[in-house]
């Protein structure tokens, strides 16, 4: 979605409408005598879940991960005086 140019007294004059414009992904180039001065764009929300097909796909594009490492790696960051379950 392309930005849209508003005066800073549109932008006074419209909060609302505007504020629900960017919460629906619409951004805003504010504008002062002419100048931009500044941007209202939505906040990028994160994905919480993916769909198994997007999950499948991505997992096929993964380089392959060599196990030995994998455990040394982690190993390498574990507190070897943990002596509960959840601080392992």
């Amino acid at each position: 979605m392309d930005s849209l140019e508003i005066t800073q007294r549109d932008l006074r004059a419209r909060s609302r409408e505007i504020m629900d414009a960017v919460e629906h992904g619409q951004s805003f180039t504010v504008t002062r005598d002419g100048r931009h001065i500044g941007q209202l764009v939505p906040i990028r929300r994160r994905r919480r879940f993916i769909p198994r097909q997007e999950f499948a796909a991505m997992s096929r594009n993964a380089p392959d991960t060599d196990l030995d490492s994998f455990r040394a790696d982690q190993d390498a960051t574990v507190d070897p005086d943990a002596t509960g379950a959840h601080e392992r």
